[in-house]
């Protein structure tokens, strides 16, 4: 059975947050695919109610599932944020992240998702990280443990963070990488034309 990967967007979400993610699990199911393989991942983009969304910069997606009818998913990725007092702000968004983290198996943020993750309280006691700008206000938020940098993704087993932006590819591989395997997460990363090493220090 495939991993069922659900990525949350919301008005304001940074597009390569959540779509550098998506291009790393449907490129690695798409080699599987080749090889007469089933595919590993089946993704699906969300928005609370289902509502067309507005990323940063004014491109908008429509025909969005409803993130209200999804009652599970193995993984939960949130991607982050320009404006987040905002996103921290909407109360529908944190039940959002909230509900559906109690049913996934693993709960990952790209970037300044990680304030969502710590608002919804997965975030207690526990290391993150986010992206090198917001370091400080994500220690000081008083809704995490401790605050890693240098790095590209935390990995607490259940939760994981990552660094800003395209740290979410990288995250993603790692994602591959351990549900699949390390050698699909390289001929993904090499299909993509990237670099990337499972060590998350930069």
């Amino acid at each position: 059975m495939a991993t069922r990967a659900l990525i949350l967007l919301y008005d304001g979400f940074d597009l390569i947050d959540a779509g550098g993610p998506y291009e790393v699990l449907l490129t690695a199911s798409r080699l599987l695919q080749r090889e007469g393989r089933a595919p590993e991942f089946e993704v699906t983009l969300a928005t609370p109610g289902g509502g067309d969304v507005t990323a940063f910069g004014g491109m908008t997606l429509t025909r969005l599932a409803d993130s209200d009818a999804i009652d599970a998913c193995d993984i939960l990725l949130v991607p982050g944020t320009i404006d987040v007092a905002c996103a921290v702000g909407d109360g529908v968004l944190i039940e959002t992240v909230e509900r559906l983290s109690k049913r996934a198996g693993m709960v990952a943020s790209v970037c300044t998702g990680a304030f969502l993750l710590a608002r919804a309280g997965l975030l207690d006691d526990a290391p993150a990280t986010t992206h090198f700008e917001d370091l400080g206000d994500l220690a000081s938020c008083g809704e995490v443990g401790s605050v890693i940098a240098g790095v590209r993704w935390v990995d607490n087993g259940r939760v994981l963070t990552s660094g800003g932006l395209t740290s979410g590819m990288h995250l993603a591989l790692h994602l591959v990488a351990r549900i699949a395997s390390p050698d699909l997460a390289a001929r993904t990363a090499h299909q993509l034309d990237m670099d990337w090493s499972p060590n998350p220090t930069r």
